[in-house]
């Protein structure tokens, strides 16, 4: 999986008087969890616009005070009003130990119901994968070209020796369902086919 680089520094204040002079600085207070103790540092604001506002997943490369450390987004909180990033919560990431990630799903091919009229109804956008860092995938690839209309894909189908998805074996990722356009063009193709019949039997 890609990773964002994100450079802070360590918070020598966490009380409140502390954290909004850092917010009026445009800095962003930040924690990060899983290690033997809680790190507080702060980050510029910009600096998680490619880590953030994405549909892509990433982990982070978080640089503080030039100590790397590998994490994960946790939790972020937004101002209900400016929307601006108030505090960011991180997950550090351990190479034998693994992690559960919402990994975003990537269609492929064009599903033969679809092309016969039907609709495409893509469930599942992301999945929750557990897996180790170094197995984490940028996507999940849903093959989708051998659905026909009222065909399901279920997410066994998309197991993979590399990470385990955290979903019942009956989660549906996508499906294509009956459209009134798919049934008028089975209308229309047994119509043909009766006609095709008739002058058959008639040239006999």
């Amino acid at each position: 999986m890609k990773s964002i680089t994100i450079k802070g520094s360590k918070r020598e204040s966490v009380g409140k008087v502390a954290t909004k002079a850092l917010r009026n600085a445009g800095m962003v207070p930040c924690v990060i969890y899983g290690g033997k103790s809680p790190i507080h540092f702060s980050a510029e604001e910009k600096a998680f616009k490619s880590l953030v506002y994405t549909p892509n997943v990433y982990t982070a490369s978080l640089d503080v005070d030039g100590h790397k450390i590998a994490a994960i987004l946790q939790d972020i909180q937004f101002h209900p009003v400016s929307e601006k990033i108030l505090h960011v919560d991180f997950y550090q990431l351990f190479d034998d130990k693994e992690i559960t990630m919402n990994i975003p799903v990537q269609l492929e091919g064009t599903s033969l119901g679809v092309l016969n009229g039907g609709s495409l109804r893509f469930t599942n956008r992301k999945l929750k994968v557990k897996a180790l860092p170094a197995n984490l995938p940028d996507f999940v690839t849903a093959n989708i070209s051998k659905l026909k209309i009222g065909n399901k894909l279920f997410v066994t189908s998309l197991s993979n020796d590399n990470y385990t998805f955290m979903h019942p074996d009956n989660t549906v990722v996508v499906q294509v369902r009956t459209s009134r356009n798919a049934t008028l063009i089975e209308d229309e193709e047994a119509e043909t086919e009766t006609e095709e019949a008739t002058e058959e039997a008639a040239a006999e």
